[in-house]
């Protein structure tokens, strides 16, 4: 039905109903037995009447809304219109009297206001209803294989989302009921459609209705809540999905209908981090920004989000040339509108070269340097130790060497929690990197920090992609230890970690994330099992392998001797700087500078010593740090810290 048609036919109903409504007024007034001179008054105040309540209709805009959608906002428009209509009438009626001889009684005025209201509003709820009615019916009788749905949570989104079902979904799926943990919602109903019980009846409920499909649906719910519902959704044979963050929903980023899977990271122990933006802008906007290790995935993160600061020049610095090219290609794809075709810069140079690092500084004098280039491999770097040497140390120096040299602002290194307490050559190259530019801190007016964090998730080479492709091949899972334990973070959190790092430093801090609670491999294992829709040991087996070169039972983000101070960022904490020998540190320096690196494991690792005493590679004695008593305690150790801060201390 065309726009003006549809106008029209609405018209030409409601000048029925108003009229019906005064008539109808007339009769319960006089009981049916309308008086003659009362009937001459409602047929001479009739027209005027029925043309100021179109009037009104038009004016409140009951002509350009959807009714099959009316609610609330839709009924609250009839009753104003209608009301000031008849305010309107009102007035024509005490003015078109006279004297005492009024043409109407004044009560019918009342009587039909109250039986407009009842028209026009049941009138514009008809079609609702009918169209409710139909989908219903069309849902319970059109398709047998609809999919039993439960949703969990009965709140604002739950109610968005059940009208979602209900509205576009109804061949597709039957919506049940709702599950909430709060008690007092327990056998009260939502749109009609009953809650059902709390969590502990989760399983009976799954089992007596047929559940297929369960429902997340709180947006602002805390993660570590969320992490113990999907664990009780999962433990019932019905698939678990989610709906988006409330925030999400209200900005228009997402719409209701793109309900997702449960990711890995709606599992983290803790809220996303959240970072100062405009402070972050400061340092970023309108500078020389260069990413070492630019198509690595923390790289490529650090990229991403730091053109949206308007950079002057980003410069994209990798060894690999395909690296770059992949980066720079997305970057101008997605950001083509937004940034001048000269601000992307890419650089295909090495950090072992430093002539070639060297001349990169030289040619474009940047302002901040995230440095992220590094060999990351735990197993490789214990296979070949000097190669961890080269990139990790030399490189760090190399191009910390050149940012003080042509007076870049800030320096921020990209570390690992490895790099505390290590037990692999990898993790004890970061923290010998860490001491190199801690101790350039003190000789340059560039400030030289690091930001150290746990795993990422996704990143290339960690075990959420390798356990993705463990299970897509029909497994098994591979764990090396049913006792490893591991922080975790997302590649997007990482990186706006490091960005604010820069923005807070003041020279030679080593920056902490909370990253809240340690997650157990073996269980990360099992959920992503789940999450594909497999059983462990059922459909996807688990095989534990045993621990392999250079890997610790448990990652710490800080050791003994640092202890943590706090930051303006409630999340991020800062490692108090303990000593530095400073004639090793030099001396390898000189070192580096005249090519006179370690060549041999034994030599390797005789450097790391001599840096880090206690360093020992994993199985080199009893001693090292893998019986649940000390997980116990490093991890009691790093929580007293974190508490400790937030209760107010230093």
């Amino acid at each position: 039905m065309g726009k003006m048609l549809r106008v029209s036919f609405l018209v030409v109903i409601d000048a029925i109903l108003i009229n019906f409504a005064f008539y109808s007024a007339l009769l319960l007034r006089f009981d049916g037995n309308i008086p003659p001179n009362f009937m001459s008054g409602f047929i001479q105040l009739t027209p005027t009447f029925t043309g100021v309540f179109l009037i009104g209709f038009f004016a409140f805009g009951l002509y350009n809304r959807l009714w099959e959608y009316a609610s609330i906002g839709e009924l609250t428009s009839v009753v104003a219109s209608i009301t000031v209509a008849m305010v309107v009438n009102a007035g024509v009626f005490f003015f078109a009297s006279t004297g005492t001889a009024y043409l109407l009684p004044r009560s019918v005025l009342i009587i039909a206001w109250i039986l407009t209201m009842i028209l026009i509003g049941g009138s514009r709820l008809s079609w609702r209803i009918f169209r409710d009615f139909t989908f219903r019916h069309k849902s319970n009788n059109s398709n047998l294989k609809a999919k039993p749905i439960l949703i969990y949570g009965a709140g604002d989104a739950g109610a968005i989302l059940a009208k979602e079902l209900r509205s576009h979904y109804y061949g597709d799926s039957t919506l049940v009921g709702f599950i909430d943990d709060d008690t007092k919602k327990k056998n009260l109903k939502l749109l009609s459609y009953p809650i059902l019980g709390d969590r502990t009846q989760l399983q009976e409920i799954v089992e007596k209705y047929r559940i297929e499909e369960i429902i997340l649906a709180m947006p602002s719910e805390q993660r570590d809540n969320i992490r113990e519902i999907v664990d009780a959704c999962q433990q019932t044979s019905a698939k678990v999905k989610i709906l988006p963050g409330m925030y999400d929903l209200i900005e228009g980023n997402v719409t209701v209908n793109q309900i997702r899977e449960v990711n890995i990271e709606d599992l983290l122990g803790r809220d996303p981090i959240k970072v100062d933006l405009e402070g972050i802008s400061d340092y970023l906007a309108n500078k020389v920004i260069l990413v070492t290790g630019a198509g690595g995935s923390i790289g490529s993160e650090l990229c991403r989000q730091i053109i949206q600061f308007n950079p002057k020049k980003l410069l994209l610095l990798d060894n690999c040339e395909n690296n770059v090219y992949e980066i720079e290609m997305e970057l101008r794809n997605d950001y083509a509108t937004d940034i001048d075709a000269s601000c992307l810069v890419p650089i295909v140079k090495d950090v072992r070269d430093w002539q070639a690092i060297k001349g990169a500084f030289q040619q474009y004098t940047p302002d901040v340097v995230f440095h992220a280039a590094a060999h990351k491999h735990v197993p490789l770097m214990e296979a070949n130790p000097e190669e961890a040497i080269k990139n990790n140390v030399m490189g760090t120096y190399h191009v910390a060497k050149a940012a003080h040299q042509f007076g870049s602002k800030r320096f921020v290194l990209v570390s690992t929690d490895k790099a505390v307490n290590p037990t692999s050559v990898m993790g004890a190259s970061k923290r010998v990197a860490e001491m190199v530019i801690q101790h350039l801190d003190k000789q340059s007016e560039t400030s030289f920090v690091a930001v150290r964090f746990g795993n990422v998730l996704g990143s290339r080479g960690s075990v959420v992609p390798l356990f993705k492709k463990q299970i897509a091949a029909g497994g098994p899972v591979t764990v090396t230890d049913d006792k490893m334990i591991r922080y975790f973070m997302t590649i997007p959190e990482a990186v706006q970690l490091i960005i604010q790092a820069g923005a807070m430093a003041k020279g030679g801090e080593i920056f902490v994330l909370d990253m809240g609670d340690p997650v157990k491999i073996i269980d990360l294992a099992k959920t992503m099992i789940k999450l594909s829709g497999f059983g462990p040991y059922k459909d996807i087996d688990i095989v534990i392998t045993g621990m392999r070169p250079g890997e610790k039972l448990y990652e710490e983000l800080l050791s003994a001797e640092e202890g943590v101070n706090a930051t303006f960022h409630k999340r991020i904490f800062v490692a108090k700087p303990n000593g530095l020998n400073v004639r090793l540190i030099e001396d390898t320096m000189k070192n580096i500078d005249n090519l006179s690196l370690p060549r041999s494991h034994d030599d390797t690792i005789a450097l790391l010593q001599a840096f880090i005493p206690s360093f020992r590679r994993n199985g080199e004695t009893s001693s090292t740090i893998q019986c649940s008593t000390e997980i116990e305690e490093s991890l009691k150790q790093y929580n007293d810290n974190k508490d400790y801060i937030r209760s107010g201390g230093q």
